[in-house]
């Protein structure tokens, strides 16, 4: 990995709020890619977890609260599951079941155990809350208003939908019910000719457009804002920056921050004045998922679409003490390092709660098959 140390010069323009513009001198420091064990293991312990939820919410969506065996084999690729969906189902007993039903129905079905109904049923009641829909909402309206035209395509939002702790259905349970927020809107049309629909903010909203840094740093500084803002930064034991990269990120943390909810595509691309922005549009998106992490291939497909381009994989590599990339469960994944104490979330979103219940689950039921094995 390598990390780029630059100098500062700082060139006054008053046609903007923030002028700063650094001349950029390259020195490169390699830096050796330390392993964070803990991380891994917040990442690897979710492993099969949204595809176990998924498959769940197909089966329970469904009249007779089946589907035919073959029905899922046919979208293997779709739900990614890792093998075949016989030897998937096989592997969880504590969660799915595999059953022969009545004739007419010569094929074998799927259903749910009694203890994943349970855990679905208390799992459904926080969904069906108002607590929990306006939470929801707001997640979704920030990160609107994070993008330029204050609309995204849904075919985004579905890719980030199970880390913002979006209903699956929620263009037709959550977003009627905040008229207020959120419209269906026509991007345009792809490169294949087909219509593209999005999600648009209908009013900006005053009250969520402070970032999490700015009312976390005022909170701890007695209510009064905290200038330069700067960001949490941890590395592993191992990790160690030369002086010249550690000088360098202490000129680079006191840089003017600027919110990710206001517009700095003016700055040059390549200054760090442009890099801590960057970073800071980053680090609200991480605040915004339930389990502050995310595919590193989502992020990058959000990045092109906001007009980052490559600026959020050379964000990714340059804070290693802010961001951190886990290769674990067959992807990269991003994990915000402050968002964790060792392997455990530092604060438990409502829904993480149920899903950590549905990895015990999980767990029990690989834990009964080796001990049969053995």
């Amino acid at each position: 990995m390598t990390l780029i140390a630059r100098s500062i010069n700082q060139n006054k323009n008053p046609s903007h709020r923030f002028c700063l513009q650094h001349c950029r001198t390259f020195v490169d420091a390699r830096i050796k890619w330390v392993r964070d064990a803990y991380l891994d293991l917040a990442v690897e312990k979710e492993k099969n977890l949204k595809q176990i939820i998924s498959l769940k919410n197909l089966i329970l969506s469904q009249p007779s609260k089946t589907i035919p065996l073959s029905a899922i084999s046919l979208h293997k690729t779709l739900f990614k599951l890792p093998t075949t969906a016989t030897n998937f189902f096989h592997k969880y007993p504590s969660i799915f079941q595999i059953f022969q039903p009545s004739k007419p129905f010569p094929l074998s079905h799927v259903k749910i155990t009694p203890q994943a109904q349970t855990i679905h049923n208390e799992e459904s009641k926080i969904l069906n809350s108002n607590h929990y829909k306006k939470d929801a909402a707001e997640r979704l309206a920030k990160l609107l208003m994070l993008t330029r035209g204050k609309k995204l395509p849904l075919d985004i939002i579905e890719l980030l939908r199970f880390d913002l702790g979006l209903p699956h259905d929620f263009i037709l349970t959550l977003l009627p019910e905040f008229p207020e927020y959120f419209q269906i809107c026509n991007i345009g049309h792809n490169s294949k000719g087909n219509q593209v629909f999005g999600l648009e903010l209908v009013s900006w909203r005053d009250n969520l457009s402070t970032s999490v840094l700015q009312k976390k740093t005022t909170e701890e500084n007695n209510g009064i804002p905290k200038i330069p803002l700067k960001f949490s930064i941890n590395l592993p034991k191992g990790f160690d920056l030369e002086k010249k990269v550690r000088i360098w990120v202490h000129e680079w943390q006191n840089l003017p921050y600027i919110s990710p909810y206001e517009d700095a595509f003016f700055l040059s691309p390549n200054s760090d004045q442009a890099e801590k922005w960057t970073v800071a549009v980053l680090h609200e998106l991480m605040h915004l998922f339930v389990s502050k992490k995310t595919e590193k291939e989502n992020l990058l497909v959000l990045g092109d679409y906001l007009g980052f381009g490559i600026r959020f994989k050379k964000a990714l590599i340059h804070h290693p003490g802010i961001f951190y990339v886990s290769n674990k469960i067959r992807t990269q994944t991003v994990v915000l390092r402050e968002g964790y104490k060792k392997d455990l979330l530092a604060e438990r979103h409502l829904l993480m709660g149920m899903r950590y219940r549905y990895l015990h689950l999980m767990n029990q039921g690989v834990k009964v098959k080796r001990t049969y094995g053995v």
